[in-house]
């Protein structure tokens, strides 16, 4: 059982998101005490660029966690360790001071893509890429680059051909929860974890992963201009005394090497048993467990990859756009447009479970595909797109309300068909974390579309801080893992209701062929995207 003394000593966890940058301070026990956040802007470039200023991340930090430190200034002494959780595949190019050499390319940006094709296509070809160019990367990494150019590797190709100024000038590159630690402690590093999707390291044996030279010439990156690699739960070194002043916590403070979001969000969620599932519902979902094994599907992108449990691998399915579509209905199609030019109030999307709770499931077949940013998984496409089926004259903006919600849970069925393959068995019960988990209504929702047992997860959005609070706490030696699930408490349980199996199986079926007979006419439309 966890230390005793987890109870009166207290993790700074930062969870830094795509939208938004949130600081949470927890016991070491798991337990919130408070939080803070920040907003992020993001810039939408022509030709698949998704750019974000590292400083301004940085600047987030700092606020948020001086802002909760002075909150909670009477505990400020008990702070014991900082831990980071942040986006996969957000890199950042640094010379030798740290210092970033431009805008950190997001794990939406795309213009990679052309350098992945000429890495890995070519005849024969299956699914894009050359066979006997890809069987190596899968049997060192179990998968390899995605052909959408949006991992770690993609960004480096595109600087090193599109930005040569960059990557000759560049130090490290680092993936941001790696550039945000550099900024708390003056250290290089990257987790086991962290790096996988730069997808140069070797992860057949895991509790041996390095980097892999073989891949590294292949992909023709100077070795040099990687990190350190460490476990998650490993002790970095201390803040920098500047940092610490200015978060006003004590420069003695530990910073633990922490996880990316997939990982923290698993472990924040409870499930952290072999095959126990978790779905996290932010700007882009996934569906994930913790697997005893090594194991490849190509045809859907899942892997088992490393994770912040020692030993442990993680499989995934990632999808691109989830509860991003709730912004975008709001932002696009409801408010700040030309004819309702008033911006949205801050309790919107209570308003919007308000409304779409009164419409029947299944939104009178009004069928909505998230596909708004393209897909990764179980298709890797950047060309489709989002779409609203099967309106009428009679379609009301209720309707289309649920119906974005509704889409959102067909395409994570459609994931988590392949994960359940995937494992070899059926998860009937998942936990549900993330933004989208606050919302009783879409968390039955997804229950009904999946027909599983959904349990909302006390304090949802502060998954991923949560997770990268106990990392730290099993680093420090408070905790272990396999303690957990008994620190997690579930708000409430969805249960599927039998009642509209038939209507969303029909739906489902429905959303599927939209897919089959219209990504021909995706290809053609966003061939340059």
């Amino acid at each position: 059982m966890f230390d005793s003394k987890a109870l009166k000593k207290y993790i700074l966890a930062i969870d830094h998101g795509t939208s938004a940058v949130k600081s949470a301070l927890f016991t070491c026990a798991g337990e919130l005490v408070d939080f803070e956040a920040k907003n992020l802007t993001i810039q939408f470039l022509p030709g698949g660029g998704a750019e974000q200023d590292p400083e301004e991340w940085w600047k987030a930090l700092l606020e948020t966690g001086a802002k909760l430190v002075t909150r909670n200034s009477n505990l400020a002494q008990d702070i014991v360790a900082v831990c980071v959780s942040s986006t996969f595949s957000s890199t950042v190019a640094v010379d030798d001071k740290g210092r970033h050499l431009g805008n950190a390319l997001t794990w939406l940006d795309s213009r990679g893509a052309p350098y992945i094709k000429e890495l890995l296509g070519g005849f024969p070809n299956l699914m894009g890429y050359n066979i006997f160019k890809m069987l190596p990367w899968i049997w060192k990494t179990a998968g390899g680059p995605q052909l959408s150019g949006k991992d770690d590797i993609a960004h480096i190709l595109y600087w090193k051909n599109a930005k040569p100024d960059i990557y000759e000038k560049a130090h490290k590159f680092l993936g941001s929860k790696d550039y945000l630690n550099f900024r708390l402690t003056g250290e290089f590093a990257a987790s086991f974890d962290s790096i996988m999707l730069f997808w140069l390291t070797n992860t057949r044996d895991i509790n041996n992963v390095h980097y892999d030279d073989w891949l590294i010439k292949q992909a023709g990156i100077d070795k040099n201009k990687l990190p350190a690699l460490k476990k998650s739960i490993d002790i970095l070194g201390m803040l920098k005394p500047e940092v610490a002043n200015q978060l006003g916590i004590s420069p003695s403070t530990k910073v633990i090497v922490g996880s990316p979001d997939h990982q923290c969000a698993c472990i924040g969620s409870g499930a952290v048993r072999d095959f126990e599932g978790h779905l996290y519902i932010g700007t882009s979902s996934w569906i994930q467990c913790i697997v005893p094994f090594k194991k490849t599907d190509v045809f859907h992108s899942i892997a088992s990859l490393p994770t912040a449990i020692p030993g442990k691998y993680y499989a995934v399915n990632e999808q691109d756009i989830a509860g991003g579509v709730l912004p975008f209905l709001v932002n696009n199609i409801i408010y700040n447009n030309l004819l309702n030019k008033d911006s949205a109030p801050a309790d919107v999307f209570q308003i919007l479970d308000q409304i779409a709770e009164k419409v029947p499931p299944g939104s009178n077949k009004l069928i909505f595909t998230p596909w708004l940013n393209g897909e990764r998984t179980p298709v890797d496409d950047t060309t489709i797109r989002g779409g609203l089926y099967n309106m009428s004259m009679t379609t009301r903006i209720d309707e289309i309300i649920r119906a974005f919600m509704e889409g959102v849970a067909y395409n994570t069925r459609w994931a988590l068909k392949y994960v359940e393959k995937f494992i070899g068995r059926r998860m009937d019960q998942i936990n549900i974390v993330g933004g989208g988990g606050k919302s009783e209504l879409w968390c039955q929702i997804f229950a009904d579309v999946l027909d599983r047992r959904i349990k909302q997860v006390k304090d949802p959005m502060q998954a991923n801080s949560r997770g990268a609070a106990f990392i730290a706490s099993v680093g420090l030696g408070l905790i272990r893992f396999e303690d957990i699930p008994d620190l997690i408490q579930i708000k409430k349980t969805f249960e599927p209701d039998s009642n509209n199996r038939k209507i969303y199986d029909e739906l489902f079926s429905a959303f599927l062929e939209i897919y089959k007979n219209n990504r021909a006419m995706y290809r053609r439309l966003n061939k340059e995207s």
